[in-house]
């Protein structure tokens, strides 16, 4: 991705995943935790920043640093960031151990929703000089014991061939490479896109300042963001990567899995094809 006076700042991504988590938060379901479990998981996540403190001999300088980057996190509307490149991803872990069907990553903070909805056999909205190698994702939605899924919902959004996401850059137009793919009678979907570049999370923020105070890198693996839904079934939500991606081994969200990576073929024509199918345990298994 190259950096342009167009590049979204992290600030102005974290407002809009700000406000798309706000958003949504009222439809969703939300956790109705005890007392008991709420003091059990702060205790522990309390325990794990004090013996930090300890076996790493924090001073109060950095204790203090701590607090003031905390409070930019906050002040910049970074969390919904912070939280989806550096937490989402042990969470989506955990959560996976108890369920079946089609591996599972990361939300991420660039999901938008009530996108335009497609037939089967689709081509994402796009510019008419949308830049980028053509690639169709193709396969069926399936029950976890082979049953096809007609009328399945392939929610699928992903970031240009420069790394930039609609919604979040403001010189790619509204609904750009988004959509939502209705499955034919037997649960199948041909998806026409381009496929998207690796790119770098905002650094102009406290985010960033982490990052680069840590050394780490702020990049992400090339990928298209898919959820599968389905009545009486467990939506998945999911991302799929390509076969020899720059940074697929070291994905700054901890977020790529063997299982999700796919290895698009020149069908002679220039155009890339793979073929992914997605697996859905009912709700009763849930």
């Amino acid at each position: 991705m190259t950096a342009t006076q167009e590049s979204p700042t992290a600030a102005g991504a974290g407002a809009n995943a700000s406000q798309n988590f706000r958003a949504a938060a009222s439809t969703r379901d939300v956790a109705d935790t005890p007392p008991e479990r709420v003091a059990a998981v702060v205790t522990a996540v309390l325990q794990g920043v004090h013996d930090a403190i300890h076996d790493h001999d924090v001073t109060y300088p950095e204790f203090q640093a701590a607090k003031a980057w905390l409070m930019a996190v906050g002040e910049g509307g970074e969390w919904p960031l912070f939280m989806d490149v550096f937490v989402e991803h042990a969470v989506e872990d955990q959560v996976a151990r108890s369920q079946r069907g089609t591996k599972g990553s990361i939300l991420g903070p660039y999901y938008l929703p009530d996108q335009v909805r497609l037939a089967s056999t689709c081509e994402l909205p796009r510019r008419q000089d949308e830049q980028g190698t053509p690639l169709v994702l193709e396969g069926q939605v399936r029950d976890v014991d082979g049953t096809s899924l007609p009328g399945a919902e392939v929610d699928i959004w992903h970031a240009d061939a420069d790394g930039y996401y609609s919604g979040f850059a403001p010189h790619v137009p509204e609904g750009n490479l988004r959509g939502v793919v209705v499955t034919d009678q037997e649960g199948r979907f041909a998806i026409t896109t381009v496929q998207p570049a690796p790119y770098q999370i905002p650094t102009d923020g406290p985010t960033g300042q982490l990052i680069e105070a840590a050394g780490w890198h702020p990049w992400r693996p090339a990928h298209l963001h898919i959820q599968v839904r389905a009545e009486g079934h467990r939506p998945v939500t999911t991302q799929l990567y390509f076969t020899g991606g720059e940074w697929l081994e070291s994905d700054v969200a901890e977020a790529t899995k063997p299982e999700l990576i796919i290895d698009p073929q020149d069908d002679g024509t220039g155009t890339r094809r793979a073929t992914y199918d997605f697996e859905l345990e009912p709700r009763s298994e849930v």
